[in-house]
């Protein structure tokens, strides 16, 4: 996804990485980079939104359980598969 506006961070690298930025998996300067791109894109913050809301509902429905790393490596793979062809499907390996 790109919203056709020049940023200095391009919008697929922020999608990709929105989840380490909700989890502050990411170091502090990356996150610096996103929160500004989320401020000047509106097409990203949207996305960012449902992701956010995605992440509050699994943690609802999940509790306190931990997803084996095996399994969030796999996660995160496929959503970033997901955000670089453009693709809104989730197709389970």
């Amino acid at each position: 996804m790109s919203c056709g506006d020049p940023h200095e961070t391009d919008c697929r690298e922020v999608l990709e990485e929105v989840y380490l930025y909700l989890d502050l998996e990411c170091t502090n300067d990356h996150r610096a980079v996103i929160a500004r791109h989320l401020d000047e894109c509106s097409p990203c913050l949207r996305e960012y939104g449902i992701e956010q809301e995605v992440k509050q509902l699994v943690g609802r429905c999940c509790g306190a359980e931990t997803a084996p790393a095996e399994l969030r490596e796999r996660l995160r793979r496929k959503l970033a598969e997901l955000v670089a062809d453009g693709s809104r499907e989730f197709q389970p390996d």
